[in-house]
């Protein structure tokens, strides 16, 4: 099975790509992706307890079963300390 691994932000940065793809075995689920990533990756190691995961666009569990040709979502938490422009603060 096939899935298609999108990074953003930091966990961009450390792997090198915006993208990857990923053989898993069948009934793999996104732990396992996280693992296998961590394992081709290992710079992903810190910080990846706290990345949120989307297949198909939907935020997903860990215990996720994926399938042929999912496209999985890595994103990581981001913080801001910048002005709230909203609340109309000016920059």
């Amino acid at each position: 099975m096939k899935a298609r691994v999108r990074l953003f932000a930091i966990l961009r940065e450390k792997v090198g790509a915006s993208e990857v793809t990923l053989e898993l075995p069948d009934g793999s689920t996104v732990a396992d992706l996280v693992k296998e990533m961590a394992h081709q990756y290992p710079a992903l190691l810190e910080g990846v307890a706290h990345t949120l995961v989307a297949v198909n666009t939907e935020y997903v569990q860990e215990s996720q079963v994926l399938h042929d040709g999912d496209e999985v979502a890595l994103i990581p938490p981001v913080s801001g300390g910048g002005p709230n422009l909203l609340a109309g603060d000016t920059i």
